[in-house]
């Protein structure tokens, strides 16, 4: 059973950074697609970011040239560096990680718990 942990996330003025780490209890990480996506009040999941096992990354639109994903094999971590955060920013952020599939949807097989992300205007 695959486990994704998360941390990081919190309260933070518009403008600000904020990190977000999520670490994967599974033998074989370096192979899994990895990807960050969100949920706002009152609205769907969206897609934010992933990072191929070949480390190729695909950001949507509205963060391009603000949130970076990155993975250290390693530590069997992702990451997501956040900056120039915004109000409409604000939802809770999930991690997840699949092995065979990586597309922008619910599709992963693995999910973190969700933090919360506040920005304040």
């Amino acid at each position: 059973q695959v486990q994704l942990v998360q941390s990081g996330g919190g309260l933070v003025q518009a403008g600000g950074s904020l990190r977000l780490s999520c670490v994967a209890s599974v033998r074989t990480f370096s192979i899994y697609t990895l990807a960050w996506l969100r949920q706002a009040p009152g609205k769907e999941r969206e897609f934010i970011a992933r990072v191929s096992w070949s480390n190729v990354t695909d950001y949507a639109d509205f963060v391009k040239g603000r949130f970076t994903i990155s993975r250290d094999n390693a530590k069997k971590t992702m990451y997501l560096q956040m900056n120039n955060l915004k109000p409409e920013d604000t939802g809770v952020y999930y991690c997840a990680a699949d092995p065979l599939r990586g597309g922008k949807g619910p599709e992963y097989d693995y999910w973190g718990q969700g933090t919360q992300v506040t920005v304040s205007s």
